[in-house]
């Protein structure tokens, strides 16, 4: 066990990960705060928690040492800055802000409180990634020339599937780059060390109408089972693109993203090209 006391913010789809991922790794969680007290008191009954009335009670509570923001994307920086200043480590589910000014503040602030602070980007820890990563820093593959790969899904395929991340307002004006994109580079960056200095990019809104139901609607649950009344709201997020990479040093890449290819559920594939040999993972 850690000498550490959490608590989690969100209470939605990927809170209660967070909650069974510390618990794995031996750290205690506290108490976790939803949306609303409805869901805060499900999520604390469902997994033997304290419920917090609000953020304002959660920061106050000296027993817990680290925050995870796991809240929709508008709201990342207003927590994670506040939580900092109330002196409590943090891990945020990306996007760490809404633009990189917000970001390099609260990377700013984290220096200054010197409290531990991340985002959480799982994928590099995959242990052929991990794998990955040391042939490359080894030297076994060379000088890394290109790379390219996807990230593709297909959870908002349909004008009827719906979610708060296609919403610029919530989660930011880019959605399929941001969302999921980003996870690709994040992990070619794990793995190569590369630097990206120049993109350019062709995005695709191909639902520009969808239809949004009136209730609760769970990610990766938009989908109704039995017909719901729903609205209709205008899109301006992508749904797909393509994105051409230039790095540090001259190595080319590319990535095609995609939340509307039927068949993939969470598909994420990369090739390396080196001078030695080449690596792929899918």
């Amino acid at each position: 066990m850690f000498d550490l006391n959490a608590a989690v913010v969100g209470a939605g789809f990927i809170g209660p990960v967070h909650v069974e991922g510390l618990r794995r790794a031996g750290v205690n969680v506290i108490g976790i705060l939803g949306v609303d007290d409805a869901e805060t008191q499900r999520a604390a009954a469902e997994l033997d928690l304290k419920p917090y009335a609000s953020f304002d009670e959660l920061l106050a509570d000296d027993s817990v040492h680290s925050v995870h923001i796991a809240t929709p994307n508008r709201l990342h920086f207003e927590m994670a800055k506040r939580a900092l200043q109330a002196g409590k480590h943090v891990l945020c589910e990306k996007p760490l802000a809404m633009n990189s000014k917000e970001s390099a503040e609260l990377v700013e602030l984290a220096r200054q409180t010197g409290r531990a602070a991340g985002v959480n980007y799982n994928l590099r820890f995959y242990p052929l990634n991990i794998e990955a990563r040391d042939r490359v820093r080894r030297g076994q593959v060379g000088d890394v020339y290109s790379v390219c790969g996807s990230y593709v899904q297909d959870w908002l395929f349909y004008p009827t599937d719906y979610n708060w991340r296609v919403l610029a307002e919530e989660g930011g004006a880019l959605r399929a780059v941001a969302d999921i994109g980003t996870h690709w580079l994040d992990l070619v960056h794990a793995i190569t060390g590369l630097e990206v200095e120049a993109v350019c990019a062709d995005l695709k809104t191909v639902h520009a109408i969808r239809q949004r139901p009136k209730g609760e609607v769970e990610t990766f649950k938009g989908k109704q089972e039995q017909p719901v009344e729903t609205e209709s709201v205008k899109i301006t997020t992508e749904d797909f693109g393509c994105i051409m990479l230039r790095f540090q040093g001259g190595a080319r890449g590319v990535l095609w993203v995609s939340q509307v290819t039927a068949g993939r559920k969470n598909c994420l594939r990369y090739e390396l090209a080196g001078a030695k040999c080449a690596l792929e993972w899918c």
